[in-house]
């Protein structure tokens, strides 16, 4: 007797137990319910009239005109030919003397036909180089290396290079010259050029 009442006991608290658990869950779901509609509720009742203004001014703006894209200009392509060229990886050999150009009869600045041409007069002044000074006999002379690696000494007067260059000062560190070029057809002109010293 006392073992049916037991058991009815036990299943009388297990169906309470059980009861309270459903309550439990569905307070807990008519909460979170009531927590969403809250939500929904206070996300529509924001102000968006700044949103609805800001969009009315756009959709009122005029339409402008899309400008078009530049036009491509095609560039013909280059092919290189070094046939022929100078290797620039090679030294300036001397060059044999240049064919004299027409002097011309006009008066003026001109080249004298008459005049022995010196040894430093076969190398274009590119191919020249100061490579120091020396004093002899209280005069300064300057030292220049030639492109086959000769080195020569100059002093005022003497002639280098192929536009009939006359030195008209050497100083430590340059030598200055009076070039003869020509301007135009039978007409000459002076311009002054240097050799700076380079070791």
């Amino acid at each position: 007797m006392k073992s049916i009442i037991l058991s009815a006991t036990d299943s009388r608290s297990r169906q309470s137990r059980h009861g309270e658990r459903r309550m439990i869950q569905h307070s807990v779901i008519a909460a979170l319910g009531l927590l969403n509609l809250l939500l929904l509720n206070a996300c529509s009742s924001d102000d968006k009239s700044d949103l609805i203004q800001f969009i009315n001014q756009v959709k009122a703006r005029p339409k402008t005109q899309i400008e078009p894209l530049p036009e491509i200009k095609v560039i013909e392509p280059f092919i290189f030919k070094p046939m022929g060229l100078r290797d620039p990886f090679r030294p300036i050999e001397k060059v044999a003397e240049a064919e004299p150009l027409d002097i011309g009869t006009g008066r003026g600045i001109r080249p004298d036909p008459a005049r022995r041409k010196e040894e430093l007069e076969s190398y274009s002044l590119d191919a020249l180089r100061m490579v120091g000074t020396i004093t002899k006999d209280a005069v300064l002379w300057g030292l220049i290396k030639a492109g086959d690696g000769t080195i020569h000494r100059v002093r005022e007067s003497n002639y280098i290079g192929r536009n009939h260059g006359k030195i008209i000062r050497i100083v430590e560190d340059k030598i200055e010259l009076m070039e003869i070029v020509p301007d135009k057809p039978g007409a000459w002109r002076e311009q002054q050029a240097s050799l700076a010293l380079s070791e």
